[in-house]
């Protein structure tokens, strides 16, 4: 059943192979090391002549089934999983990069996401200049000689901005640069990349992945040539997944279909609420017909997505005044738990960013992002309502 066409059985059903035990559930394998046959045996693993486990910063067969279940729903070849979702976002590009190499980077990406390629990436000699998600004819202009990677996040955190893989991948493919594509918002479940010419997709499983707000977690994933590389960066600096998050991510994904489905059901509700509000200046998500690019989202999405952005008329101010009313939802920075969590970006995740530079991927004062949960849907619009009217 793990050879399905159909996403939920193979979320389900691909598993590591059972024990002599039997058992139904997969167990947890909380070992920092594994034993040898032999010393040819123990040679033989260390030279890669034979599949085996050597040490948990390595390998861990919980991780391995992690792996195998998103390369089957994101369609690739291999991948690594990492302690978390910037760790993911890293690597990707670590392993690859060198000195000299430039990197274009879409200006709406995660804000730790710039801070790695302008940054971190800078002081070993990488060059990265950064992309106007609102110019996209602009693109191929950026493109220079020693350009080796695209790096993007559709939908984009918190702005909700779509970039059409698709066009992308074609441009990127006639320079010979690799597109990177941040999955996180959309999950394999409403959106895969690669089906779209994406070369490496990356994942904070922190996220809709887990679900539940439990543990941390990120993958990477791509070609078996790219992996190699990921892996060969990861096993000699330690980014390493723990075996109990993989456990619980691996478990995860039997419910995601589930989950988004609800997910999504609820966000595109609120979105249309919110749209008749007269304290609302603007709502941002994919499936509503007022986003700029609803076209562009049906066709690359399955639908659009568990979060919500929304500017108050009252600038930061009143945004202000929304958060310090709440009582009943969650005011925190994580996003795609079952319980709906409300945040402030540019003053929080966007904050280490310049005004100008958030006002350009559109992250004004008043923006408030909306992880919508799975609680009933009129509870969530009911306390959203609150919310406004205390802010007035």
């Amino acid at each position: 059943m793990k050879n399905s066409e159909n996403f939920e059985t193979r979320a389900i059903r691909t598993q590591l192979e059972r024990t002599q035990y039997k058992e139904h559930s997969v167990p947890l394998f909380l070992t920092s090391s594994y034993m040898f046959d032999s010393a040819e045996h123990a040679c033989a693993l260390f030279d890669e002549e034979v599949e085996g486990y050597i040490y948990g910063r390595y390998s861990n067969l919980n991780v391995s089934e992690f792996i195998d279940k998103m390369c089957s729903l994101e369609g690739t070849e291999d991948g690594f999983g990492t302690a978390t979702g910037m760790a993911a976002v890293f690597v990707s590009m670590a392993a690859v990069l060198e000195a000299g190499d430039h990197v274009l980077v879409c200006k709406s990406v995660f804000g730790s996401t710039i801070q790695i390629t302008q940054n971190i990436l800078g002081k070993w000699g990488v060059e990265s200049d950064l992309l106007d998600i609102y110019k996209p004819e602009s693109w191929e202009s950026k493109f220079k000689p020693n350009t080796k990677m695209l790096v993007l996040e559709t939908p984009s955190n918190p702005g909700l901005d779509l970039i059409d893989i698709e066009w992308v991948s074609k441009l990127c493919k006639s320079k010979g640069v690799l597109l990177n594509v941040d999955n996180c918002f959309a999950t394999p479940y409403l959106q895969q990349p690669t089906k779209l010419g994406a070369d490496i997709i990356t994942h904070s499983a922190t996220k809709f992945i887990d679900g539940q707000g439990r543990v941390l977690g990120g993958i990477v994933l791509g070609t078996k040539e790219y992996i190699e590389k990921v892996r060969y960066f990861c096993r000699h600096t330690g980014p390493a997944m723990s075996p109990f998050n993989a456990w619980i991510l691996s478990k995860s994904l039997e419910t995601l279909h589930i989950r988004m489905d609800r997910h999504c059901e609820n966000a595109l509700k609120l979105a249309q609420w919110l749209e008749t509000n007269d304290q609302v200046e603007k709502v941002s998500y994919p499936f509503l017909p007022s986003h700029p690019q609803y076209a562009l989202a049906q066709k690359q999405m399955k639908a659009g997505g568990g979060i919500v952005s929304f500017v108050l008329k009252g600038g930061k101010e009143q945004g202000v005044r929304f958060l310090n009313a709440n009582i009943n939802l969650t005011h925190g920075v994580n996003l795609g738990d079952t319980r709906t969590i409300i945040t402030h970006p540019s003053s929080t995740t966007h904050s280490k960013m310049t005004e100008e530079d958030r006002l350009a991927v559109g992250i004004t004062p008043g923006l408030i992002r909306v992880s919508v949960g799975l609680e009933n849907i009129e509870d969530i619009i009911e306390e959203i309502e609150k919310l406004i009217i205390a802010s007035k």
